[in-house]
């Protein structure tokens, strides 16, 4: 794979949730970077928040390894669904479209029954969607928003993983998206962070309790990747520079975080289950 790297970003903001079109500069989701090396053959691959940013790329990056992808989005994503959809099309891949809101537990049902009813059946399942917003201190967070969080965040993969489980045995796996800031977190991120470090502690529990069952559960750890999340939820001096901090001094695209979950869906990780895979740029995961 070559890409440009990312050099330093500009500040600029969007209305939540953000578009991938609008980010300056654009972030590779290997669209014509990703060399496919047939590493999902036959796959039936479930991703939330699989239209923009992380979740597009491994919708991508896991359709070019031959895998049959379904992508769950908030209807207000539409744009950037179709686009991803059209994208997996016209490399001669296969891709469902399947919006809802993941915040109750009747939505994430209902998901996982579509998503088993389209695909005939599941093999991997990518927890991906999440939600933050910064504020500057703790007062500032509003209740509402640390509900909202918890259930896209935390509620959702438990919900999802509950439903599909039996679906997955005997060689399924569960792949969950937490973050660096589950061990290193910003305090205008307070519930996002916490939450991650709640993802971490779940991932470990789904390993034990389903390794019998024949299913691996694994987490990747992105650190600051460009994803349309950043300028929508974040102020424009935060969003300038975004990533130089890192010890490759620079943000992250998008596939270059899609690189793990190809990893961890394939046979070539059949014995790793219960680990948390950090793609950060240098930041520690420990």
């Amino acid at each position: 794979m070559t890409r440009a790297k990312l050099s330093r970003i500009p500040a600029q903001t969007q209305d939540h949730p953000g578009t991938f079109a609008d980010l300056q500069p654009a972030p590779d989701h290997g669209e014509t970077s990703w060399v496919a090396r047939d590493r999902l053959p036959d796959k039936r691959v479930l991703i939330t928040g699989g239209d923009s940013g992380i979740g597009r790329a491994t919708a991508i990056t896991m359709a070019r390894e031959g895998a049959q992808v379904a992508i769950g989005y908030l209807p207000e994503e539409q744009a950037d669904a179709e686009d991803t959809k059209a994208t997996i099309e016209a490399a001669g891949g296969s891709c469902h479209l399947l919006p809802g809101d993941l915040t109750t537990i009747e939505a994430n049902q209902e998901l996982a029954a579509l998503a088993l009813e389209t695909l005939g059946g599941l093999d991997v399942l990518v927890c991906n969607a999440a939600f933050q917003m910064s504020y500057g201190s703790l007062e500032k967070f509003p209740a509402e928003q640390i509900q909202h969080t918890y259930a896209i965040n935390v509620f959702s993969p438990f919900w999802l993983a509950q439903a599909l489980a039996d679906s997955l045995e005997d060689g399924g796996c569960i792949i969950v998206t937490t973050s660096v800031q589950a061990y290193n977190p910003s305090e205008d991120l307070l519930d996002y962070a916490s939450t991650k470090a709640a993802l971490n502690n779940l991932v470990v529990n789904l390993a034990s309790e389903l390794g019998p069952r024949g299913i691996r559960v694994n987490a990747v750890a992105p650190g600051p990747i460009w994803t349309p999340l950043i300028p929508s939820t974040m102020p424009e001096e935060r969003v300038s520079g975004f990533g130089a901090d890192t010890p490759l001094g620079r943000a992250g695209h998008p596939v270059e975080v899609a690189a793990a979950y190809v990893f961890l869906a394939s046979d070539e990780a059949s014995y790793v289950s219960g680990t948390v895979l950090g793609v950060t740029g240098g930041k520690p995961v420990f």
